[in-house]
């Protein structure tokens, strides 16, 4: 993804992509997917912890929360990142 198609892409859409191409750099191995996603929480809490203050955990088990019990609000939250940027 070359400069000027990831500063067209809204922030949640790179994120995604960087997704995929984790998944294409796990090719050939077992839960190349899970790898990946595992790759992006890694780096995601370690931002959070660092970034998030002294609650930071509040903010991770709120995520956590809506992903186990309202899966129609995360893809919402989703759909919302994706397209705020288009809608700029």
């Amino acid at each position: 993804m070359g400069v000027s198609t990831a500063s067209k892409l809204s922030p949640t859409e790179r994120a995604d992509a960087l997704y995929l191409d984790l998944c294409k750099h796990y090719e050939g191995g077992s839960d190349k997917e899970v790898r990946a996603a595992a790759k992006l929480l890694l780096v995601a809490l370690a931002r959070l912890r660092e970034h998030g203050g002294a609650h930071w955990d509040v903010t991770l088990d709120a995520y956590v929360k809506i992903a186990k019990s309202r899966p129609d609000k995360l893809a919402a939250i989703l759909q919302q990142g994706n397209s705020s940027r288009r809608n700029m």
